[in-house]
């Protein structure tokens, strides 16, 4: 994801406790719609680290492990650029973690693997495999030659999608250019749990080549629902031809409103009111140019700015716009962000939150459900970063903070069993296992 101290929540890697994910943001808006404050206790001051890595609660412990440029099992040294993750079961009550690498082609490390998808690129997946003691076990590459792999999501087979945040092709290189490529990207691809060396990269043409961001699946009915990293971005959804098989194909949509052609939802967009959607079908999933959006909107699909993190949970898709946001009294937007929200059964959409001020949360990026029902939020902004807080009263509380530098954290997310929340920090590449008095009394 681009940096941006307006960045808005990214939706992403959610719990089983997802269904109430939303709880908390309804609550934090009420508070600061009724006057109240949004800020509270929660596990108590953080105390400072005395190895200079993560401060946290008294009470709370973590362990560091996979640091950019350590030796992992297989060989090759742990790449940089640690971004988007989630958790999978593992045997023998082991915890596998898939781990993006947002890394370009001119980035000083890389994901090494032995069959990368463009030898001309460095991104790609490392999986980790940690222990009950939270001991890390083994870690090794198990996808590379990817374009800058930022978000994604897990499936409910057990896999990871992970996406790339660039459209580059061969057509588009300079003589010389660092950043040149020698295959088309843009693309999705899967990577299992539970394997055990590099997958064969198979990009998944079929659900389109565009600036992905996040996915999220329907376990229902097997949909996958996408966002674009665009200013003039478009809201997706693939329906696989067959369930679980993504990579056999199926239908790229755009949602559009009804009676609505070419919606520009960015700002001025009225709040709460449901409106009825259709799905217009993108004819050239794959195109060489980057025009799947063009075609998109050409048949009257709305455009959503810099969409990006997506969460499905008891029959709703949340999906949100980093920088859309409400008309200040001088008529633009403030680009504080928007949520919105689909309902598959009833096809409609709406507005579900607009930010007013990013007074409380600086640059708020990867989001998890923790299994106790509060938000856990990774800051991505300009200054000091933590990971936040959001209880389902909606108070905030800042649970940990980069004591290295002012680097971004992400991908957070947590054990099956609830008792151990893994995060990142982005550079210098660092993966943290968290684990503390998790469901105790926060303060008021």
């Amino acid at each position: 994801m681009q940096l941006s101290r307006r960045k808005f929540f990214t939706l992403a890697g959610a719990s089983a406790a997802g269904t109430l994910m939303m709880s908390p943001l309804e609550a934090l808006y009420a508070r600061k719609a009724n006057g109240q404050s949004v800020f509270g206790g929660g596990y108590g001051p953080l105390v400072a680290d005395p190895n200079g890595l993560l401060d946290l609660p008294r009470g709370f412990q973590y362990r560091a492990f996979s640091r950019t440029g350590e030796m992992m099992s297989d060989g090759s040294p742990v790449p940089g650029g640690h971004d988007g993750m989630a958790a999978f079961p593992g045997p023998q009550n082991t915890v596998i973690l898939v781990r993006n690498h947002e890394l370009s082609p001119n980035s000083s490390t890389q994901v090494v693997g032995p069959n990368p998808y463009d030898p001309l690129c460095k991104g790609g997946t490392t999986t980790l495999q940690v222990g009950p003691n939270r001991q890390l076990i083994k870690h090794y590459a198990s996808l590379s030659g990817t374009y800058r792999n930022c978000a994604g999501g897990p499936t409910p087979w057990g896999s990871w999608i992970t996406c790339e945040e660039n459209v580059s092709t061969p057509a588009t290189n300079r003589p010389g250019n660092a950043t040149n490529v020698s295959q088309l990207h843009g693309y999705n691809f899967e990577v299992p749990a539970q394997a055990t060396t590099p997958v064969n990269p198979v990009p998944l043409v079929a659900m389109g080549r565009f600036n992905h961001e996040a996915v999220a699946i329907d376990p229902k009915t097997g949909i996958v629902y996408e966002t674009e990293d665009r200013g003039d971005g478009l809201f997706y959804r693939f329906i696989p031809s067959q369930r679980n098989n993504l990579s056999a194909g199926g239908t790229l949509q755009a949602l559009k409103i009804k009676n609505m052609s070419q919606a520009k939802t960015f700002a001025g967009f009225p709040k709460g009111q449901p409106m009825p959607v259709e799905w217009v079908t993108i004819d050239n999933p794959d195109p060489a140019t980057d025009t799947v959006r063009v075609e998109g909107f050409g048949k009257g699909a709305a455009q959503f700015t810099r969409g990006e993190g997506i969460w499905y949970g008891n029959r709703e898709v949340y999906f949100c716009c980093s920088d859309g946001g409400s008309v200040d009294a001088n008529g633009r937007p403030n680009g504080f962000g928007q949520v919105w929200r689909y309902l598959p059964d009833r096809d409609t959409i709406k507005l579900f939150v607009e930010a007013q001020s990013a007074d409380e949360l600086d640059g708020p990026d990867n989001i998890v459900v923790a299994p106790h029902g509060d938000l856990i939020i990774c800051e991505d902004g300009d200054d000091e970063q933590f990971v936040v807080g959001v209880t389902p009263k909606g108070e905030l509380y800042r649970l940990a903070k980069n004591a290295i530098n002012d680097r971004e954290f992400a991908g957070a997310c947590f054990s099956p069993d609830g008792n151990t929340m893994f995060v990142n920090i982005q550079t210098p590449g660092i993966t943290f296992a968290i684990w503390g008095p998790w469901k105790s009394q926060r303060g008021a």
